[in-house]
């Protein structure tokens, strides 16, 4: 199995979701599905039928988020020292055609979505990045064409 860096931030945000699953939405199935068969006949128990679909959904993204934290390499950014763009590393870039200045955070791909001003080291802008240098030129393929960022300057903190 391959591993996927997060952040020390992202790792506690996917415990915190992980720890909810199983102490509060898990118990909280039970009981509805306890609930739901005391009404009778479960062939024909709408209630029944919804909280074993929701039960399943929980018990799958349980699975899920155990898969994605076996497979997480956590990184201490605020220890990562670099010359180059990295994962973790905070960058502004500036739009070589709107001069528009945007500070993003190279983060792991459960993080980017959190946030708007984190990107995943996955996506292409991310990808355009790593290994980068200030003053250095991005190209990003996009739908309506490519965009051209600079490097203004990166930290890690």
């Amino acid at each position: 199995m391959s591993q996927h860096p997060v952040t020390m931030v992202g790792k506690k945000m996917l415990d915190d979701e992980l720890e909810s699953l199983i102490k509060n939405d898990r118990e909280e199935i039970k009981i509805a599905i306890a609930e739901a068969r005391e009404h009778g006949d479960l062939k024909e128990n709408a209630e029944y039928h919804s909280a074993k679909e929701k039960q399943s959904h929980i018990e799958g993204r349980i699975a899920e988020l155990q898969a994605k934290l076996a497979a997480a390499k956590v990184v201490d950014v605020s220890n990562v020292s670099n010359d180059k763009i990295v994962f973790g590393a905070t960058v502004t870039i500036i739009n070589a055609e709107t001069e528009e200045t945007k500070t993003l955070q190279i983060v792991g791909e459960d993080e980017a979505p959190t946030s708007a001003n984190k990107i995943s080291y996955s996506s292409p802008l991310g990808k355009a990045l790593i290994g980068k240098e200030e003053g250095d030129e991005v190209i990003v393929k996009a739908p309506k064409g490519d965009v051209v960022y600079e490097v203004e300057s990166f930290e890690y903190k």
